[in-house]
């Protein structure tokens, strides 16, 4: 069974519910390390893949920081507007 058909079997046979983003991006970095480039270009564009990837990280960890401030934020409103 190659890498590509257990990620698909991994997406379709898991709830949705514990699915994330870092979910997605941790397949997608172990696609991108199993990958055999023959050429010298193959090898710069899997670099770069690479690199973007760890950006992808780096804003989705930014962006789910200020998720989760935010939502505090939305709970210190909603108590004080029940009071």
């Amino acid at each position: 069974m190659s890498l590509n058909a257990e990620w698909r079997n991994f997406l379709l046979n898991e709830n949705l519910d514990d699915k994330t983003i870092f979910t997605y991006i941790q397949g997608l970095q172990e696609i991108i390390s199993n990958l055999k480039p023959r050429t010298v270009s193959e090898k710069r564009r899997i670099q770069i893949a690479s690199q973007h990837l760890k950006e992808v990280r780096r804003y989705a960890r930014r962006m789910l920081n200020e998720n989760m401030d935010l939502q505090e934020k939305l709970n210190l409103l909603e108590e004080g507007k029940e009071d």
